[in-house]
């Protein structure tokens, strides 16, 4: 039997490569004559561009940066000097994954370090930033990669204003365009279709989860208002919200003033550059898995995605997940997993054991 092992990462758990190897692992012990091939899938969540750049076969090129706090952090991008484009994820640096949840604040959080990166690999001879915008710690509108890129946000006496303080999205009153004008375009990933406005917004829906109190939300909406029309003004034109701008803070709504900017749903873009029909075509069979898969998980997310490939081309396709909200998701089979207790100092490693235990048992169960 040839199987393909396209899991998704187990957010907070269990990276999407290192879910691969334990089930790749379990099923080998059981059945060694059997024929996989590993491909860790993403949607634009945390660590999409990771794994397309170690799909592409890229090599990663590092340096040190600023989290979102602005301390230093070693980061990272893939370049393809062929094509001059580079893959990066915005939770390399910006992620909230390197904060506690005290630390958690978007009116400082800022995503200055994820423009370093960006500026480095437009050094190194850039000019198309692919950009996942999964797992970000920032709503700064994108302010922070232009800060990084050149341009100057001032206050309303002309003076640069500090990054990582809690009053720099107010403070903001004009902005200075780079001196060398940069020709780079983007393409952003995102795994939500939210917009920036609105009830369903990054502000109402995500800034809670970064920290932001919810009796602050008419606050920081009035704030970014205030960003967004000095940034038209100084671009010359007016960019309309839509679908894709609300993840990540709003980074591709900032960019798209002075860029070029695709928006595109991380997972159908991941699986095009990776060729996943062809890889489905040649399994038997397809396992994936995700942390929690649920009714949001059909607005787009890796595993929902490739359930439809597998439909297309009637390969069977299981599921490895926990919970018990994905109803009648349409997978051919779906392996709960235990709950963990995260209060455990050793939760990771349980959500591993279990992992490994629930294939050792499907690959039993099924040689049987």
């Amino acid at each position: 039997m040839k199987i393909l092992i396209a899991p998704n990462a187990f957010k907070g758990t269990i990276e999407a490569d290192e879910a691969a190897a334990i089930i790749r692992g379990a099923i080998m012990d059981v059945n060694p004559n059997a024929k996989t091939a590993i491909l860790p899938i993403a949607d634009g969540g945390d660590g999409t561009c990771y794994l397309l750049g170690k799909a592409l076969g890229l090599e990663s090129e590092e340096i040190w940066a600023l989290d979102a706090l602005g301390r230093s952090i070693r980061g990272y991008y893939f370049f393809d000097a062929n094509s001059k484009t580079a893959y990066l994820d915005v939770s390399t640096i910006s992620g909230i994954k390197h904060l506690n949840t005290i630390e958690k604040n978007p009116w400082v959080a800022s995503t200055y370090g994820t423009g370093l990166l960006i500026q480095a690999a437009v050094k190194a001879g850039a000019n198309h930033i692919v950009l996942g915008l999964g797992g970000s710690a920032t709503v700064d509108l994108g302010i922070g990669i232009l800060a990084a890129l050149g341009f100057g946000f001032l206050d309303e006496k002309g003076r640069e204003i500090p990054l990582f303080s809690d009053s720099f999205l107010n403070k903001i009153q004009h902005i200075q365009r780079p001196v060398h004008s940069l020709d780079i375009r983007f393409t952003c990933l995102c795994d939500v279709n939210h917009t920036f406005w609105g009830p369903k917004g990054a502000i109402p829906v995500f800034g809670p989860q970064k920290g932001l109190p919810f009796d602050e939300i008419p606050h920081f909406e009035k704030s970014c208002e205030g960003v967004l029309a000095i940034l038209s003004q100084k671009a010359k034109k007016a960019v309309p919200d839509q679908k894709g701008f609300g993840a990540a803070g709003g980074i591709a709504f900032g960019l798209a003033h002075f860029f070029e900017v695709e928006l595109k749903m991380g997972a159908q873009w991941f699986f095009s550059r990776v060729g996943m029909e062809e890889k489905v075509d040649w399994a038997d069979l397809v396992i994936t898995g995700e942390g929690k898969y649920d009714h949001q998980s059909a607005g787009g997310k890796g595993s929902y995605e490739l359930l439809q490939l597998c439909k297309q081309a009637g390969k069977p396709c299981y599921l490895i997940t926990a919970g018990d909200d994905f109803g009648d998701a349409g997978f051919n089979r779906v392996l709960v997993l235990p709950d963990l207790d995260f209060s455990s100092p050793d939760f990771r490693q349980k959500a591993k054991e279990n992992l490994r235990k629930s294939i050792l048992e499907l690959t039993t169960d099924t040689s049987g």
